[in-house]
């Protein structure tokens, strides 16, 4: 039996001003079951936006409050961002992916969005003609929205049908070959599927990406959480798997959100490939009357345009979390863990009650369990699985937002609470119950 109505879910999306459920954002999904849950006080299973679940990190609070009471607050930070911050980017990026950057080249934005909106726009018009972004999907939908206000063209394709070296190369090409993408952008771990790019799919990537002069935007917002395999000790093989060791066309973006579960200090860092960083493009000179060098351009004409920079103090923060990663300090894999957990235990409950798990393989092993996974219902949509969910007081987004091409949602372990789980399997043994064939 249905927890709310169809006369109440009606009730506040038009109180939420959401057209329509079915397609609807996070940020509207999100409205309308925290009215139903303030209307109705019954408490709803969040799996719509992946915001942390975990405490923040204690040593980034105290390097910030270390930082205020020395003064700092009083002068503006560089643009390019202060150098103890810039040093432990460096290190950190040599200490988890072994791949060598350049202090210089690594500019902290106020999160991985400010990132990615000031990589799209140097990305598109460092080249005339080559002006659109290829989306490896599917992909957080903020991105295409970002591209939707700066009037960015883009191309798309769902990798599930694609995956493996044998079969993403082909499809690759075939998006390239006319010339016009400047950018592709994934995420690795996947939002919203979880899957994971494996090497050859990485060296395929980078591969086309030199051939076709196309940046690569490697959103790595769920730094070292493929729990599958040990990537928590700094310096230590296996390191994590990143198209930098194929190509120098490529910047990576380690938010601070996830892996700390620093989110509301909006703190992340855009890492261009130092052979980009120095690239000197005459296009990007004539627009920016600049000397037209892509990593300068990007920072100073562009980055800085948008955020005037990041908070000083949340940059020494984010500095000691990284240095203390690289000594081993902090262990923010384990730290990160419990979201494995979550989504084994909320798996299992779906699982049991018919559901079934939509992107269920990488190439060579199974899904693992992390901060996202997937849903999807026999004779159901996508579409109509989000409604029917929150009728059950469970909430989420649909794939087909995403860029998806399969019926299901997406599912953010992030918000589930432990008296939760038992809530949870009585509302899908509800679900289960009413959906019988």
């Amino acid at each position: 039996m249905k927890i709310f109505n169809d006369v109440l879910v009606t009730e506040a999306c038009k109180a939420c001003s959401v057209a329509d459920l079915s397609n609807a954002t996070i940020g509207e999904v999100l409205l309308v079951a925290q009215y139903l849950e303030k209307k109705t006080g019954i408490p709803f299973i969040r799996m719509d936006q992946g915001s942390p679940g975990l405490p923040i990190n204690k040593y980034g609070v105290e390097a910030e409050k270390k930082a205020l009471d020395s003064g700092i607050g009083s002068q503006y930070p560089a643009a390019a961002g202060v150098p103890e911050l810039k040093d432990a980017a460096s290190r950190f990026i040599k200490a988890f992916i072994d791949v060598d950057v350049t202090p210089r080249s690594c500019v902290p934005t106020t999160g991985s969005v400010a990132a990615s909106f000031g990589s799209f726009i140097a990305c598109t018009q460092r080249i005339p003609g080559k002006d659109k972004v290829l989306f490896i999907d599917p992909g957080f939908p903020i991105q295409k929205s970002q591209l939707r206000i700066l009037g960015i063209e883009w191309k798309m394709f769902d990798i599930y049908p694609y995956r493996g070296a044998a079969k993403l190369g082909p499809k690759l090409e075939e998006e390239l070959k006319d010339g016009d993408v400047a950018a592709i952008i994934y995420s690795n771990p996947n939002n919203p599927c979880w899957t994971c790019l494996e090497e050859d799919e990485l060296e395929t990537i980078g591969r086309l990406a030199t051939k076709y002069d196309a940046v690569v935007m490697e959103d790595l917002a769920y730094f070292c959480m493929d729990y599958r395999h040990d990537l928590s000790h700094p310096f230590e093989a296996p390191y994590l798997p990143t198209v930098a060791r194929y190509t120098d066309n490529y910047i990576l973006m380690l938010s601070a959100s996830k892996i700390f579960s620093y989110a509301g200090q909006r703190i992340a860092l855009c890492c261009i490939s130092d052979k980009l960083y120095d690239r000197q493009y005459p296009a990007l000179a004539e627009r920016y009357h600049d000397a037209g060098v892509f990593g300068v351009t990007l920072t100073a004409s562009i980055l800085y345009m948008i955020t005037s920079g990041c908070t000083a103090t949340t940059q020494y923060g984010y500095a000691e979390m990284l240095n203390l990663s690289c000594e081993g300090t902090i262990n923010f894999v384990e730290d990160t863990r419990e979201y494995e957990r979550r989504a084994h235990r909320m798996k299992d409950i779906f699982c049991r009650h018919g559901f079934d798990i939509v992107y269920d393989r990488d190439v060579t092993d199974k899904v693992g369990d992390g901060f996202f996974f997937t849903l999807g219902y026999e004779g159901l949509t996508g579409e109509e699985l989000v409604v029917e969910l929150m009728h059950y007081g469970v909430s989420s987004i649909c794939l087909s937002t995403t860029g998806s091409e399969k019926n299901g949602v997406r599912a953010c372990v992030s918000r589930m609470r432990e008296e939760l789980y038992d809530v949870l399997d009585e509302r899908m043994a509800a679900f289960e119950a009413d959906h019988k064939k």
